[in-house]
């Protein structure tokens, strides 16, 4: 099957969310994740990012709207839908306590994949990731970006055909926000993995990249860069980033 022809690696339908009945953390949100593309989800701190996350990757169920991970509604399917998806969260989850190896082979067990495939995988994840040498190094000698790393070759062994990252560089100095941001594209434009990547930093979206400009809980603009920048009338993605939450804004305070 060609890529023409796939599913997208993500579709969200009219997702609706609150924590309370005076505001909705997400209001009738819609958009989707073709196969093989980097997605970026752009919005301001408080957006709806990490809601829309929690529902995605069914930490939360979604009591309005669908989900479909590459064809698969998760709802109905969740097993199915999640085997088709990695997952990077913006709080780091690996144990610290262990090193990068029994990381990564308890995350394959667990996952089923056979000791000697999981052997072949984390070694091809690790040499990707400039990390071979670090293999029997613990996690809590690391730093923040090489731990990152390791989230990433754990989100990537079962080879997902959909990988999620909240906010990933968050407390990363340059040099390892650049080389997670580099690694997330090639996985695109070399192995056609799709990637929804969430940030509130707008150096981290490329030229090429599809962009889900979402504020106050709702999707203000979707498309590629140009196209948004067409929606909009600006010359920049910055721009047209400030203009469209600008106008939510004022849109907010005049109802």
């Amino acid at each position: 099957m060609n890529a023409v022809a796939m599913p997208p690696a993500l579709e969200v339908r009219s997702l609706s969310y609150a924590y309370s009945r005076q505001a909705k953390a997400l209001d009738g949100v819609s958009f989707t994740v073709p196969a093989g593309s980097f997605t970026a989800l752009l919005g301001p701190n408080g957006a709806g990012k990490t809601t829309l996350m929690s529902l995605v990757t069914r930490l939360f169920a979604a009591p309005k709207g669908a989900i479909r991970v590459c064809g698969i509604e998760l709802e109905a399917e969740p097993r199915k839908a999640l085997a088709a998806m990695g997952v990077v969260f913006q709080r780091m989850t690996v144990d610290l306590d262990l090193t990068v190896e029994q990381n990564l082979r308890y995350t394959a067990a667990l996952q089923g994949i056979p000791a000697g495939l999981a052997k072949e995988r984390i070694a091809r994840c690790l040499e990707r990731l400039g990390m071979r040498d670090q293999l029997k190094a613990p996690v809590r000698t690391l730093s923040g970006g090489m731990r990152r790393r390791v989230e990433l070759a754990r989100a990537l062994l079962h080879e997902p055909r959909l990988l999620v990252l909240d906010e990933p560089t968050v407390g990363l100095d340059i040099d390892s926000r650049r080389a997670i941001v580099e690694h997330a594209h090639a996985l695109c434009s070399e192995q056609g993995l799709a990637v929804l990547w969430t940030t509130h930093l707008i150096d981290e979206i490329w030229a090429g990249d599809r962009v889900v400009l979402i504020h106050k809980g709702k999707v203000r603009a979707e498309g590629t860069i140009e196209q948004v920048l067409s929606a909009t009338g600006e010359t920049s993605l910055g721009d047209a980033y400030r203009h469209l939450t600008t106008r939510a804004a004022e849109g907010a305070k005049a109802a």
